[in-house]
């Protein structure tokens, strides 16, 4: 029968030790005399570890337009259709433009007919029979000419509206015949081949963004699947209200998936490196200290080793051990609650983290000392 501490007998000053021998048998014996707790435990692995920071952003086409006139004009022709594909150089609207093309036969007439004085004149000055006076004004003349056919083809390009780069159309907004003004919107442009993303980063992760960075991005548009990107820049300034920095990423966008404004979720990986890890379950928080059990084993089988831990990083499920654990040791993942320091332990199963929780549970027990 163990002692109880009220009734614990007064004993000369002279015997503290012996005392101290007593109870420390008495707690021994309390010990053996509990049954073995039934337990699940997870060996101490090591894996490819990395910090994770997590931000949203929507994405921004590589290059995005609206197409719109520079003049007032009528349309006389579209030559693409909704959602359609184009090439760089590629004409999309074509604008009324007869009168244009009257006058740049004129200016073209006309300097033809400058070029063709200017030489008479400048063979006759070779032979003497003409002033240079004279050449310099064929000379003037042609130059005008030139440069009046210049700015009508000039203003003739104006009516012609191309595709300043490839990417797809969006939905049209006009008809064959209707007016356009300068800022009216044609339609929209977008070159989806590579999409942005700015995020909005905390500044404590500064030193450790980096452009190259791997980064992963989902949206709920396609459930669970993920789009592979990386960091490419760092804006050079800190938001002085947010603390945070700009950080753009590009997503390549070969199937074409993903559209301009898509609500994003991005996940940052920096810092790579090979930890130990254990399952989140293992973890006995008390205060801003971490513990563990430790299954160890004993002459009766296993017993709890209560063990303090530093971690690190966690990851869903996961956690990083810094210290206090070795690689292939066996953390008590289930039955935490129950188990006591010292006390004997029956291993019921190992959590490979391949089987659920229901099938641990029904597993046989380890045979004692393995």
């Amino acid at each position: 029968m163990i002692p109880n501490l009220r009734e614990r007998p007064l004993l000369p000053a002279s015997e503290p030790l012996l005392a101290s021998l007593l109870w420390l048998i008495a707690g021994a014996v309390a010990n053996a005399a509990q049954p073995a707790v039934p337990v699940i435990v997870s060996e101490v692995s090591v894996m490819a570890f990395e910090d994770r920071v997590e931000a949203l952003g929507t994405l921004r086409a590589n290059e995005s337009i609206q197409i719109t006139a520079s003049v007032t004009e009528t349309v006389s022709a579209l030559y693409f259709d909704d959602g359609a594909r184009v090439e760089g150089g590629q004409l999309l609207v074509a604008m009324t433009s007869a009168e244009e093309q009257a006058r740049l036969k004129e200016a073209r007439a006309r300097e033809r007919e400058a070029a063709t004085q200017f030489r008479r004149v400048q063979s006759l000055a070779k032979q003497g029979t003409a002033s240079q006076a004279l050449l310099d004004e064929r000379s003037r003349e042609r130059q005008t000419a030139r440069a009046q056919l210049v700015a009508i083809e000039s203003q003739l390009s104006d009516r012609l509206i191309k595709a300043p780069f490839p990417g797809v159309i969006g939905l049209r907004n006009i008809s064959v015949g209707a007016l356009v003004e300068p800022g009216d919107r044609i339609a929209t442009l977008d070159d989806d081949s590579i999409l942005k993303l700015d995020l909005a980063v905390p500044s404590v992760y500064l030193a450790t963004l980096k452009p190259g960075l791997p980064v992963t991005a989902t949206t709920p548009a396609y459930g669970d699947r993920a789009f592979d990107g990386e960091l490419s820049s760092i804006d050079s300034r800190v938001d002085p209200v947010t603390r945070s920095v700009i950080a753009r990423v590009l997503l390549p966008n070969e199937d074409r998936l993903l559209k301009p404004g898509l609500l994003m979720q991005v996940t940052l990986r920096k810092n790579p490196r090979t930890a130990l890890v254990i399952p989140e379950a293992a973890l006995m928080p008390m205060g801003r200290e971490q513990y563990v059990f430790v299954a160890e084993p004993s002459d009766s089988g296993h017993k709890a080793s209560k063990r303090k831990v530093v971690i690190g990083s966690r990851r869903p499920g996961l956690v990083e051990v810094l210290s206090g654990l070795e690689k292939g040791e066996r953390v008590v993942t289930h039955g935490t609650m129950r188990a006591r320091p010292g006390q004997s332990i029956t291993i019921k199963a190992v959590d490979d983290g391949q089987q659920p929780i229901d099938a641990l549970l029904s597993a046989t027990p380890e045979v004692s000392g393995r």
